[in-house]
């Protein structure tokens, strides 16, 4: 397949982290009530590159390192045309809903929290954002990174299909 699908190292690019979200999660036991955290984070180099995590710890930093590693490993390349996406896309993980519409150039990015974390760390710059259904944040950003997965450029298509490009657009 294309080049969209290949793993990415983390070590051959400069990525930034974005924190989505920390949960404070509580474990009643014998000797009392026990705190620990849950923290989602999103780590991109804004050209394209995007990843998510989750870490938990007992200490908010140490969650935070953790996400931000686990993040690391999984990263997609996304295919942005002239700093939007290529085609619309509707996509859902579990309860939540995303819609994803490319803009003009000047929109900025319209979207809610969770997903706007993704689209900035991705590098789109003008994208049009609607979340539905369950607000959550970590199906929010399952659910983004799937639409963004599922994203193809004319030509990916074209080399896909085995014809040119011109056939792509003219039909």
């Amino acid at each position: 397949m294309s080049d969209l699908n290949k793993t990415i190292r983390a070590t051959d690019i400069e990525l930034k982290d974005r924190l989505v979200a920390i949960n404070r999660v509580t474990k009643v036991t014998k000797g009392g009530r026990h705190f620990s955290f849950s923290a989602i984070v999103v780590v991109g180099d804004e050209k394209n590159i995007v990843g998510h995590g989750l870490g938990k710890a007992n200490e908010v930093t140490e969650a935070i390192q953790k996400a931000v590693e686990d993040a690391k490993k999984n990263l997609i390349k996304v295919s942005v045309v002239n700093e939007t996406l290529p085609h619309s896309i509707k996509t859902k993980y579990s309860g939540a809903q995303v819609f994803i519409k490319p803009a003009s150039a000047g929109t900025g990015v319209i979207a809610g929290g969770a997903m706007r974390a993704v689209l900035e760390s991705a590098g789109i710059k003008n994208v049009l954002a609607k979340s539905q259904g369950s607000s959550n944040p970590h199906n929010v950003v399952k659910a983004t990174f799937k639409a963004l997965s599922m994203l193809r450029d004319a030509n990916s298509i074209a080399q896909q299909r085995g014809v040119s490009l011109e056939k792509v657009y003219n039909g």
